[in-house]
């Protein structure tokens, strides 16, 4: 019976999902899929694809409509989520596991509609993608935490800490690039892919940690959920970091060789013009 009041809340939502994917693979089968704006905005993965993709923001189409409709400002979603996302790290540190994921699912859904909210609506500005991103980190960091101090006890602390350290590094070698003005995205454990494992790794410790017999088990998932994060998290880091550095070594190398080009250019002309050089006494050598 416990378990079942850790589904309940889902029931009614999985079951919509379920029913709008199969209409969804359906049409798309026959060459009708239906249009949505902002696929192609991120860098697809190998968890979550263009079709999971397209299939989500079809999905919750009809409350960003409503949201449009209402005039609502895009930052209030922000803060809105970074609240949530602080309530899930303190549900987590305190054992609702199963509170814990529904709050960052919640949270996860209103951080994709306060950037496309704020594009519909022309809202758009350096200021609010500014806020937005480092919500962002705070956020994670703040759900991380929590679930970090609910494993304080057991060795799987490590894994939550590789879980924190890797999402942070992910975040700020694309912040770093950017700022050196290079594109670091892709990988295959970005943001969405990192709140879709833990919040099924936490959901499921849930259903395990609401029985005596599978109790002990819910603090391994958990660990193995945030352990497989920070594992994808820091190989997608260090992945973006090598990446970067041949990206800029490439480009100084660049402009040394057309600071050369340009150098012998110039000594070309002038050996045509006829101009004489300065000279060098050999002695001085």
């Amino acid at each position: 019976m416990e378990r079942f009041f850790i589904i309940a809340p889902a029931l009614i939502p999985v079951a919509y999902m379920v029913g709008m994917f199969a209409y969804f693979a359906t049409c798309t089968a026959f060459g009708r899929q239906p249009v949505v704006q902002g696929v192609n905005r991120r860098t697809f993965s190998e968890i979550i694809g263009p079709f999971v993709t397209a299939y989500f923001l079809w999905l919750i189409q009809p409350l960003e409509r409503v949201l449009v409709a209402g005039r609502v400002s895009p930052n209030i979603l922000t803060m809105v989520s970074l609240g949530l996302c602080g309530l899930s790290g303190i549900a987590g540190a305190v054992g609702f596991l199963a509170t814990a994921t529904w709050l960052y699912i919640a949270a996860g859904v209103l951080d994709i509609l306060d950037g496309r909210l704020a594009r519909a609506t022309e809202q758009s500005s350096q200021a609010g993608a500014f806020l937005d991103s480092v919500s962002d980190r705070w956020g994670e960091l703040l759900v991380l935490a929590g679930l970090a101090w609910y494993l304080r006890m057991t060795p799987w602390m490590a894994a939550a800490m590789l879980a924190i350290a890797g999402s942070m590094m992910v975040s700020y070698t694309r912040a770093r690039g950017e700022g050196l003005g290079i594109k670091l995205d892709g990988g295959t454990m970005q943001r969405a892919e990192r709140i879709l494992v833990v919040s099924f790794g936490t959901l499921v410790a849930a259903w395990c940690a609401a029985s005596a017999s599978t109790e002990a088990i819910a603090v391994h998932v958990i660990g193995a959920a945030l352990g497989l994060t920070g594992i994808g998290a820091s190989a997608t880091g260090i992945s973006r970091w090598i990446n970067g550095y041949r990206l800029l070594k490439g480009r100084e190398d660049m402009a040394c060789m057309d600071k050369k080009s340009e150098s012998g250019s110039i000594l070309l002309t002038s050996q045509r013009s006829g101009a004489s050089l300065p000279r060098t006494d050999s002695r001085a050598a």
